[in-house]
């Protein structure tokens, strides 16, 4: 989904912007409340580009979005290491149960 978006919009795509570093449960066996402490901290910058984050307004692309807890989580790590501004791009939502 991010290379044919990057092209047409004519941004540069990192498909290994972030990497998982701590295991976490599947979010889809989680209580919605759980979902936020389940996958606090288990990202962080691939260290190949860690310092090319601080300053950038940074696009996330996902597939679906069901409770926000990861794009949430995503968007607040990058915002750690610098990232001046992040956007969620979601293709579609999970309604809620």
């Amino acid at each position: 989904m991010c290379k044919p978006l990057a092209k047409i919009i004519k941004l540069p795509y990192q498909a290994r912007l972030l990497m998982r570093v701590r295991d976490t449960q599947q979010q889809t066996q989680l209580h919605p409340n759980q979902r936020h402490k389940n996958i606090k901290y288990a990202f962080s910058p691939n260290e190949r580009y860690e310092d090319k984050i601080r300053g950038l307004h940074i696009g996330v692309v996902d597939d679906v979005i069901t409770t926000g807890a990861t794009l949430h989580e995503v968007a607040a790590c990058l915002k750690r290491h610098g990232a001046a501004r992040v956007t969620n791009y979601v293709f579609a939502r999970t309604p809620p149960h």
